[in-house]
This record gives C-alpha cells, structure tokens and sequence, in this order.
C-alpha cells in the first residue's frame, strides 16, 4: 500500500492533489475491503458457527440489513415531511408500533427530523427488547447497562409523566453521551444516570425515599441537599467529583463503594434529597416491597471491548458495506466475560422487587453468552422463572435453545440480531 504524506503549506493545486489521492486512497480501501469478504471463512470459524448453530451467511450475505429509526411519540403528523426531507420511502415495520425502516446508506445524523429530535436512531430487535419488559405507567426501571441510551430512551418515553428510569453504566464518557441523548429528546425529567460498576450497584428508586415524611423531615435538617440538575455545576461539586475520579486507576475501575451521579431530572427523586440519603443501600428485605418494577439489561459488544476480554478480532462483511467485529476469545476470557454478565444479571434482579421483570438481551449470537448464562443463573437463583414475551408471537425471531428464550436471526429477521430472555420475581 503507498502512503503519502504531504508536507507543509499547500497551493490550491497541492489541495486538490491531496483531495483526489484522499479519494483514490478511500476508494482503494473499499475495495480491498470488498474483495476480502468474498473469501471463504476460516475453517476454525465454520466450526465456531456450528457448535453455535449458526448459519454461515450471517456474515456472508449480500442482502443489507435496513436501517431503523423510531419516531417519538406525538410526531406522527410530520411523517410526509420527515420522509421529503430524507429524500426517502419511510417503510414502517409492522411487528413494531412507532419503528420504520430505511435504505442502509440513508444518513439521519445530519437530517432536521433527527436535530430536532423527532426520530431516534435504533435497531428494531432493540426496540423488541424494550417491548418485551411490558412498561407500564408509574414503574421503576433499572437498566444497567444504559449506554448509549437509545433504548433508555424509549423507556422514558413510553413512561411519560410517570415513574422514573435509573441508568447506570461503567464507562463515563459514553453515559455522558446517553446524557445529551435524555437532553436532545426531552425526557430526562424522570430519568437519573450513575457512572458505577453495574455488579455491585445497590440504591433503590429515590423517588420512594422522597414518597416518605421521615425522609424529607431528615433532609430538612442536612446541608448537602441536591438542588435543581444544572449542566454548569457549582465549583465545589466538581471538585468533589473531579477528585472522585482522580482517585480512580481509570475510567473502568469499579466504583463500588460510591456511585457518580451525572445527571438527574427534576421528578427523579433526586432532588430535595441528601447525599446520605440518596447513596443509601438496600437491604433485601426493603427490595422486596421498594425495590425496581423492571429492570433491563443489554449487553453490547461495546461491553466486551470495555472489559478487555477480547483477544483477536477480524472484520468480516455483512450485506452491502456493513462491518461487523467477529471476535475470536480463548476460553479462559470467554468465562471471564460470561461471568461478569452473570454478575450483571444477579444483581439486578436482587434490586427487582417481587413480581417485577426483568429482561436479559445481548447483541452476540454465541451460545456462552445467551443460554448458558440464563441456564446457570436460574439455577442460583430460585425465585427467578422465565416467562413467555406475549408480544413476540409476530416477531421475525425464533426459539433459543431454552424454551421461553428468542433469537433474533440477522439472516431471518433483518435486524442486527439480538437473544432475549424475560424473568419474573417470584415471592421469597
């Protein structure tokens, strides 16, 4: 491959130069790319596929998968307009109220619909996923791994002006990210997020604590009382925070022992509270009664990379132009990353009070990560028993490997694929 570096001021002539070898060099890339994904795959990675019964064309396909976007609630009129705009056909996805699909190269980032915070830009398994927790008005939702905030946000949408949403994920800059998703769309009044390991994560809705008379006649009598969320925080508040990251050996390193607060909405629970107050743990027996009414779960790829469990990675081609990581673990790393899912999922549905859901989804298609997780956390956890998701019977998924589980198949369903599982809490 040549590589060409230019060096110094550039006349109008050098700028074009460079524009054009810009363009043959993308070009080149492209092909390359093009001509790598019309080799066959490795025989170490056929044999991958089939212990997890997968088919092949999963990352050989030519079809593309369809973009998807759903559109916020009440914006159903300018449906004609959006459509002018984007210069395209907005196909609506009929096993999904409120989701539509579009040609893959249609670019919504840069659209007036999308600035003005009309359409969101997520997969529709993502939107089946939220569907399947069945949220109903005045829930509490805890969603564990929050970043980067799509589906939070079709939760708080669908919640209105009830209940509230806690989002927690590990990784600060991309719930900084989820932060200006909640702001962009309006919806953040009901909404808190927390920088923390979601493993250990332990506080109950806040809104239960303001609910109580003894709760808010002891923050009367405290100093350090949460006042009304500003983006520009007082100084001494990001001081404070500021050191509670510099204490920290990186961004990943679990904050057990003290969650960050980095954003809460004015009917959150958050405000009117103190920080002792607010960071107070729950115990299991106060669960019970005040703990979450759902509780969401989605493990990306993105989490994996996060955790460092990845050992070598390959980009195949799925349909036109698509790049998908296809990531080759040793079984020790695999077990360290079923793990932390494990642990992800024991310990939201401790914070899930009796009779809520919960709902486990991941974007990986392997057997480790979907069913043999499910499988080993029902059996250390009695009170927990799958259930059927009514709202799948006209979904393009099929049955996991264990009843009562759902595949989404990028082959079968033109989605990006997705596993779910839903939980209930049974009574200790």
């Amino acid at each position: 491959m040549l590589w060409l570096f230019l060096v110094g001021s550039l006349s109008p002539s050098k700028l074009w130069c460079k524009r054009r070898v810009s363009g043959q060099t993308n070009f080149l890339l492209l092909y390359l790319m093009e001509e790598i994904s019309k080799l066959p795959l490795p025989e170490a990675f056929l044999h991958f596929l089939k212990e997890n019964g997968l088919d092949p064309l999963v990352y050989t396909a030519t079809n593309s998968t369809p973009r998807y976007i759903r559109l916020k609630a009440g914006n159903e009129a300018d449906l004609e307009e959006i459509e002018a705009e984007m210069k395209c056909k907005l196909e609506k996805v009929v096993w999904l109220h409120g989701f539509y699909s579009i040609p893959p190269d249609i670019k919504i980032a840069n659209s007036k619909a999308y600035k003005e915070g009309k359409i969101y830009g997520i997969d529709a398994a993502s939107g089946a996923a939220v569907t399947a927790l069945n949220v109903s008005v005045g829930d509490h939702v805890l969603d564990l791994c929050a970043a980067p905030g799509a589906k939070l946000c079709m939760i708080l949408d669908i919640l209105g002006d009830s209940g509230s949403v806690t989002g927690v994920d590990v990784a600060r800059h991309r719930l900084a990210a989820c932060r200006t998703l909640v702001q962009k769309y309006a919806l953040g009044d009901r909404c808190r997020l927390f920088v923390a390991d979601g493993t250990t994560f332990s506080l109950a809705p806040s809104i239960l604590c303001l609910a109580s008379g003894s709760c808010k006649a002891a923050s009367q009598e405290k100093g350090d009382i949460f006042r009304e969320w500003k983006s520009r925080r007082p100084w001494k508040e990001r001081r404070r925070a500021a050191k509670t990251r510099d204490n920290a050996t990186s961004e990943l390193t679990a904050r057990s022992e003290c969650p960050e607060l980095i954003f809460y909405g004015c009917h959150s629970g958050v405000v009117g509270l103190s920080r002792n107050e607010l960071y107070r743990s729950t115990c299991d027996s106060e669960v019970s009664s005040s703990g979450y009414d759902k509780w969401e779960q989605s493990w990306w790829m993105r989490s994996a990379l996060m955790t460092g469990q990845l050992n070598i990675s390959r980009n195949l081609r799925i349909g036109a132009g698509q790049l998908f990581n296809v990531v080759y673990w040793m079984q020790e790393r695999t077990d360290n990353l079923t793990n932390l899912q494990l642990k992800l999922l024991t310990n939201g549905f401790r914070l899930l009070k009796v009779g809520g859901s919960l709902v486990y989804s991941t974007c990986s298609l392997t057997v480790a990560q979907n069913e043999d997780v499910v499988e080993q956390f029902l059996k250390e956890n009695a009170f927990a028993e799958l259930q059927e998701i009514d709202a799948a019977k006209d979904w393009p998924c099929k049955s996991g490997r264990i009843p009562k589980t759902l595949r989404f198949d990028p082959c079968t369903s033109s989605t990006s694929g997705l596993f779910v599982a839903k939980f209930i809490k049974l009574a200790i």
